[in-house]
């Protein structure tokens, strides 16, 4: 273990094996550090925070603050929970739960890039990437492998389907179904399906004519979303049914297909370029 000489931490936090913490960082009590984590130089970790083996933590972060949530009650045991092997970037800011035993989380092998923030009651699945200034609102919940771009902004309470990618300085307040785009400098405009990442998980061609029927079906058929649904699920493969499932469980609406509004307010849509 090492810690440098400038850095508090509070007797009561801890420590797992071979932590370093650098120059004038801030370990609160109460917080649990797993082995080999790295804490760089003016980090501020403060308590009812915990992190996973191997995470790496860089210059100015800060983990476990308040909730920016004025029904916050000061003494309410909330928390911060982050998985193993996460990097969390310069000036990332990560705020706790708001109400009494819920917690803000984040899975195993994220990546949060640069000044990045989500808010209290955040959930982060796996492997979710999110670039610099990245913005997410309380209660939004990701799903794995999801890439985030840069300057994002999330409305609270959004679902972010699995290997969706939201272009940079997009603005989302309805949900993104699982493995679909949002096009960059957009508001709530679904591109076309992410198609890279999805090959990059090691879906099979099979698998991604599967996603690109029911892309069809909510998108292009002209159904209703309850009609969509109900073909997509009769599709039958369990990728089908994630993407009905997830359809049936939006609570805020599903972000519309198309490029820009026209006279009427509605998205103008596109024929999908091949390969969407």
């Amino acid at each position: 273990m090492s810690i440098h000489s400038t850095a508090v931490v509070d007797s009561r936090a801890l420590l797992g094996r071979g932590v370093t913490i650098g120059p004038f960082s801030t370990i609160e009590d109460g917080v649990e550090i797993g082995d080999h984590c790295v804490i760089g130089a003016h980090v501020t970790v403060l308590r009812h925070t915990a992190l996973g083996e191997g995470c790496r933590i860089h210059a100015g972060a800060v983990l476990g603050d308040l909730p920016q949530d004025l029904g916050f009650k000061n003494d309410a045991a909330t928390y911060v929970k982050i998985g193993k092997r996460c990097t969390i970037r310069e000036h990332v800011t990560i705020h706790r739960g708001t109400k009494p035993g819920t917690a803000t989380e984040v899975g195993d092998d994220c990546f949060l890039m640069a000044g990045a923030h989500l808010a209290h009651n955040v959930k982060l699945c796996d492997r979710v990437i999110i670039a610099n200034g990245a913005m997410l609102g309380g209660y939004v919940q990701v799903g794995e492998r999801t890439f985030i771009s840069g300057n994002v902004g999330i409305h609270q309470f959004v679902k972010i389907g699995r290997l969706a990618m939201l272009g940079g300085n997009s603005g989302i307040s309805k949900d993104v179904p699982p493995f679909c785009m949002v096009a960059t400098v957009a508001f709530n405009r679904i591109a076309g399906l992410n198609t890279v990442g999805m090959r990059r998980a090691g879906l099979s061609p099979a698998d991604r004519a599967v996603v690109k029927d029911a892309f069809r079906l909510l998108y292009r058929s002209g159904l209703n979303v309850t009609q969509a649904a109900e073909r997509i699920k009769a599709l039958g493969s369990p990728l089908a049914l994630e993407f009905s499932a997830f359809i049936e469980q939006s609570s805020r609406g599903l972000c519309p297909f198309g490029e820009k509004d026209d006279a009427n307010g509605d998205p103008i849509r596109r024929q999908c370029p091949e390969g969407e």
